[in-house]
């Protein structure tokens, strides 16, 4: 179940030590560190593997119901988490610039953290058994079939935002590397 929220405030806690970590370089440097130099190449790298296994590892166990990888509602508790933590990575590592394809990554980043966040309220709102599966007859018919009418409305809004936002970060990632390296 995830009435607790227990991802959230692990993510919370961790943000904020990241955000220490961040500040404590801001100090020491005297600069916001640069998307390009190791520390802002760390976050960025950090924070894309969070958000690629928040994708990938919960989608694939959501669609291999017989194996036993453990309960899925732990899953989305995990998705939840890196969901979170990795675009806050993600974020620092812009240096607070928010121009070309960078911009549009960033941009698509907050929309989907944002469409994530409905998403959770929206499923938290259709009674689930701990192994996350809908329980019948608790709520009324009819305000069920809306709540799982908005959840499927959500995926079909959710799901293609999240491809264009890896299309582009990985675009953005190969003409980083084509300008940071092979140019050179």
């Amino acid at each position: 179940m995830l009435r607790g929220g227990r991802e959230i405030w692990w993510a919370l806690g961790v943000g904020i030590m990241i955000a220490i970590v961040y500040g404590g370089v801001v100090f020491y440097t005297r600069e916001i560190p640069a998307a390009g130099e190791l520390f802002g190449h760390g976050l960025g790298i950090l924070g894309f593997i969070l958000m690629f296994m928040t994708e990938i590892l919960y989608s694939l166990r959501k669609r291999t119901r017989s194996a036993s990888w453990g309960r899925m509602s732990s899953w989305l508790q995990f998705h939840i988490f890196t969901g979170l933590v990795g675009p806050f990575m993600v974020l620092l590592h812009s240096s607070w610039k928010f121009n070309g394809l960078a911009g549009v990554v960033t941009l698509l980043t907050l929309i989907i953290v944002i469409s994530g966040i409905i998403g959770r309220y929206i499923f938290t709102r259709i009674p689930r058994t701990m192994d996350g599966l809908e329980i019948e007859g608790t709520l009324s018919e009819s305000a069920l079939r809306q709540a799982r009418r908005l959840m499927a409305l959500w995926h079909t809004v959710h799901i293609p935002i999240g491809m264009a936002l890896f299309v582009s970060a990985f675009v953005h990632i190969g003409a980083a590397l084509y300008y940071a390296t092979l140019l050179k």
